[in-house]
């Protein structure tokens, strides 16, 4: 779990040195928005903008009752937040699964990447996609209740 807060805490640690030199230099306005901006980069980094996360078992058993696909995903990784911010609310409509806390999720994902831990690789009627276009995969969720 730590390793998924790696990047967002290097992003504030970095904000914070460059908002405190910008401040040493009399210049709090620039200060201020560039930590802004830090923070939020740290905000969409972080494993907060994705749904909880269930272990991949899981997620197949569940996609197998109600048809919902499996996302493999991965903090940090640009492609998996195109897809999350893309999917809007619909993204929690589909099972997430952190490669990073599950071992045999990173499994799966080799198995279906010719060895690579390429996400996201999201799993449709137990056929793998890797990187699908965001609509693609909205196109596939089953119809809401």
């Amino acid at each position: 779990m730590m390793r998924a807060w790696i990047l967002p805490m290097v992003l504030v640690l970095c904000g914070s040195v460059v908002a405190t030199g910008l401040i040493l230099k009399g210049d709090p306005g620039t200060a201020a928005a560039l930590l802004a901006a830090f923070l939020v980069l740290a905000g969409v980094n972080s494993p907060l903008i994705f749904p909880a996360s269930i272990g991949a078992l899981e997620a197949q058993r569940r996609s197998m009752a109600d048809g919902r696909p499996v996302v493999f995903w991965r903090p940090g990784c640009t492609y998996c937040m195109r897809l999350r911010i893309r999917l809007g609310r619909g993204a929690r409509r589909l099972h997430w699964v952190n490669i990073w806390q599950d071992p045999e999720a990173a499994a799966v994902v080799r198995a279906a990447n010719d060895g690579n831990e390429t996400v996201p690789t999201v799993v449709v009627a137990g056929r793998p996609h890797t990187n699908p276009d965001p609509r693609w995969v909205r196109e596939q969720l089953p119809p809401s209740a």
